[in-house]
């Protein structure tokens, strides 16, 4: 069944159940190489699941749990194959909301909880778009109203030293960094592939994204013309003062510049433009600083052919 968290609503079964968890690559059309994330709701469930937790780790999950972190550690052999996409690690997270971890300690054990859309479409941050998605894939979805982040979870690997962050998300690079020090953000695709959302095509409405730079206002305009010449329905996204003073309509949306608001209302106004039925998405980047590194970053995979 699909239900909220703080970060996206997810799509829920039992980790130990072998057969509930192939529904879920059933219902999201999801790749067997690309891995779950084993949500729990308390750390005492994490001897079923973890094989070992470095000290960095135990710092991470101390200071941010529960919260949009997860944790890429070694498993055990409780954790199948299955959801690990046959890797000897397991990402594992405690989520910030009341709803799954009411369900969680009512099941007694973890549950897998990918994003409750289908593979490769922005994320869910509203029961309505899970609904959209997976109406008579799922056999339940709970609504709690619209997700607070917006983002997914950051996927931090401490496995190795340095740590890396294979996924960025709603926990900022910085955070982290003056928790452990130093961590990677480029990584090789072996280490990469213990995330999930780091390889196959993500977070992209079926209209094509464009993206410009922030504030360029003869680049938006231009790229705008040329779309419209060609005979495309353009929509536009954008933040700052300067782009939205272009134009306005139906098809131009205006989210506010603060980052955390943004986020939490991105991949919402993707879908609210995409059921539009236009061929283009225009969208205007933000600075590469904070949260605005994970909005870049979804932007760019959204954008990828």
């Amino acid at each position: 069944m699909a239900f909220p968290t703080e970060t996206v609503y997810g799509l829920g079964a039992d980790a130990l159940n072998l057969d509930a968890v192939k529904k879920v690559f059933e219902a999201k059309g999801r790749p067997g190489d690309n891995p779950l994330i084993v949500h729990i709701a308390s750390s005492k469930q994490l001897d079923d699941i973890v094989d070992e937790m470095p000290e960095k780790g135990k710092l991470l999950a101390e200071a941010f749990w529960p919260g949009p972190l997860t944790l890429v550690v070694k498993r055990t052999i409780l954790i199948s194959d299955l959801v690990t996409a046959n890797l000897d690690t397991v990402a594992v997270r405690m989520p910030n909301h009341p709803v799954p971890l009411a369900m969680i300690q009512a099941l007694g054990e973890g549950i897998v909880g990918p994003s409750a859309n289908l593979s490769g479409r922005p994320s869910p941050t509203t029961a309505q778009h899970v609904y959209d998605d997976l109406r008579g894939s799922v056999d339940l979805i709970l609504d709690a109203g619209p997700a607070a982040i917006g983002l997914e979870s950051t996927v931090v690997d401490v496995t190795a030293e340095p740590p890396a962050i294979l996924r960025l998300g709603g926990l900022t690079r910085e955070r982290i960094e003056e928790l452990i020090g130093s961590v990677e953000v480029q990584v090789g695709i072996d280490r990469a592939k213990r995330s999930p959302g780091t390889r196959h095509r993500h977070y992209a409405p079926r209209a094509r994204v464009l993206l410009v730079k922030s504030g360029d206002v003869e680049n938006f305009a231009r790229v705008l013309q040329e779309q419209r010449q060609h005979g495309k329905r353009v929509g536009c996204v954008v933040n700052s003062s300067l782009l939205a003073k272009v134009e306005s309509g139906q098809y131009f949306r205006v989210l506010p510049t603060s980052l955390d608001i943004l986020a939490r209302y991105l991949f919402r106004t993707l879908r609210e433009l995409d059921a539009l039925g236009l061929d283009v998405i225009i969208v205007e980047g933000v600075p590469e600083e904070g949260l605005g590194a994970t909005i870049m970053d979804r932007l760019r995979r959204a954008s990828e052919p």
